[in-house]
């Protein structure tokens, strides 16, 4: 397995080729850079001081913007614009935490609410025309189980333009493991997506 700083400079080469050669398809234009928050050198905090140095690195040498987007800001916002946040604390308070769980997984994933593929798609409209590059970070914010990642991008499938990178928090168990809870997030493969932090 390569260092987390290993990791980050192929990321780094791949984000200044033109175009960034981690798109392995048009359709899907993501790549994933995994990494273990339980590792002591690759924590959340440690995590957050390496993207924002690798964002500044890439725009001094490509003369682009990298625009880093909170997945958590986006979880609470779908939240806020589905319901509100006090009546989902009401309805774990009534009913249970796991109750409230998928009632958050509905507003996530169901187009009758606000699901994050809409709230992601809204912000892509946003981004200067000079971006390079879109960082999704805070990935952590689905603990243990609101929303299944993998989702996102069978959502996003033909539906997204702008090359993204996807910092996932977990393991690497033949397949991406989310925050090392699950071992059945099976679903990047069929889209070739690029990871890096994987064995082989």
């Amino acid at each position: 397995m390569l260092s987390l700083d290993d990791r980050i400079a192929l990321l780094k080469e791949d984000l200044v080729a033109t175009p960034p050669s981690f798109v392995m398809a048009r359709e899907l234009p993501f790549a994933i850079f995994r990494y273990d928050p339980t590792h002591a050198e690759e924590s959340e905090w440690i995590m957050r001081r390496k993207i924002t140095l690798l964002g500044t690195e890439v725009e001094n040498k490509t003369h682009q913007g990298i625009v880093t987007l909170s997945l958590a800001r986006l979880f609470w916002k779908s939240i806020q614009e589905s319901e509100d946040v006090a009546g989902l604390i009401a309805m774990e308070r009534e009913h249970s935490f796991s109750v409230a769980e998928r009632q958050v997984n509905q507003y996530l994933s169901d187009p009758d609410f606000r699901p994050l593929c809409d709230l992601l798609r809204e912000e892509e409209k946003k981004l200067p025309k000079n971006t390079r590059a879109l960082f999704l970070t805070h990935a952590t914010v689905f603990a243990p189980a609101a929303y299944r990642i993998s989702s996102l991008f069978e959502q996003l499938h033909r539906n997204f333009h702008m090359p993204t990178v996807l910092f996932y928090p977990g393991t690497w168990n033949h397949t991406l493991n989310y925050m090392g809870l699950r071992s059945d997030d099976q679903a990047l493969g069929s889209y070739r997506v690029k990871i890096y932090g994987r064995d082989s």
